[in-house]
């Protein structure tokens, strides 16, 4: 089977500029529905968590919603969930079991796709780590879930005619931790997906590979932007040397008006980096906590 990442690597420059956008909770508003209905419920399921349930939507939405680790993969995701609730005294109390998956943690360890094709192949292999098929039962349950219960979610407003605007003079990809198939599905059904030249999930790598195997060498770095509403989008501009935009979460309609209106300009006149980006970095990372109330 082709390496899907050649999608990316044979991407060749059209514009003189590269836009990079995240799209679950920047370009849609679907973090919520999709944590709250679709992963959290499988989590408790799968997991067994249903003696402290609420102990575990409150991990679960903290580490995916309301932290510095919000948008970051699903399956690291799901170790960090397990060991918050680990260290809750609620839950020591209670004497709750909260699975290790070492088996999962093994994995990650040598994984860069994680996606649910690469934990399929592990799956399928002769013996497969019982903490694998469980958490693959899991993550395909969950786009299930998310087929079944996340639809006619829009973008958010000015979001289109902000992508009109990076077409005049960059090359757009989505960069995105979602799969692929959920991603095509969303952009399609929104008529927006003409609107960028790839769109990149988890399949394909993290969010650092993927702006650096479609961007890095083939632009200079202050003509790359990454626009997203995460740490982790921020740490994958850094690791490509290139500029970052933030969408701020909870205030996703004044920073995608200001993109368009301000910020785009200064990228495409090359007087974004210093002082402008380092004021909206800051703004950005005020927003997120990076540790639980909880946490001892």
């Amino acid at each position: 089977m082709q390496d899907p990442t050649h999608k990316l690597k044979d991407l060749k420059p059209e514009q003189d500029f590269f836009v990079g956008i995240d799209s679950d909770g920047c370009v849609f508003d679907s973090m919520e529905i999709k944590h709250k209905e679709c992963f959290c419920p499988n989590f408790i399921n799968h997991f067994e968590l249903q003696p402290v349930s609420k102990f575990a939507r409150e991990a679960w939405d903290f580490v995916n919603l309301y932290s510095k680790t919000r948008g970051v993969n699903r399956f690291q995701a799901l170790i960090h969930a397990l060991d918050l609730l680990r260290v809750r005294k609620e839950v020591l109390d209670r004497g709750a079991n909260i699975p290790e998956l070492q088996g999962v943690r093994d994995w990650i360890a040598r994984e860069t796709k994680l996606g649910n094709p690469a934990l399929k192949n592990e799956v399928e292999k002769h013996a497969p780590h019982p903490d694998l098929v469980l958490t693959y039962a899991w993550s395909f349950d969950v786009n299930e879930a998310v087929k079944k219960i996340v639809r006619n979610v829009p973008p958010f407003p000015l979001v289109k005619e902000c992508l009109e605007k990076i077409n005049q003079k960059a090359d757009s990809i989505v960069v995105s931790q979602t799969p692929f198939d959920t991603l095509e599905r969303e952009w399609t059904e929104n008529k927006i997906d003409h609107l960028v030249r790839l769109i990149a999930g988890q399949e394909m790598g993290t969010k650092t590979e993927h702006i650096s195997l479609a961007a890095k060498g083939k632009y200079p770095s202050q003509r790359i932007l990454m626009i997203g509403d995460a740490p982790g989008d921020l740490k994958a501009a850094r690791a490509n040397e290139a500029l970052f935009y933030p969408i701020i979460p909870g205030r996703e309609e004044e920073s995608w008006k200001r993109l368009t209106e301000e910020a785009l300009d200064k990228f495409f006149s090359e007087n974004y980096a210093g002082e402008y980006e380092n004021q909206l970095v800051e703004k950005f990372n005020q927003c997120l906590p990076e540790r639980a109330p909880w946490e001892p």
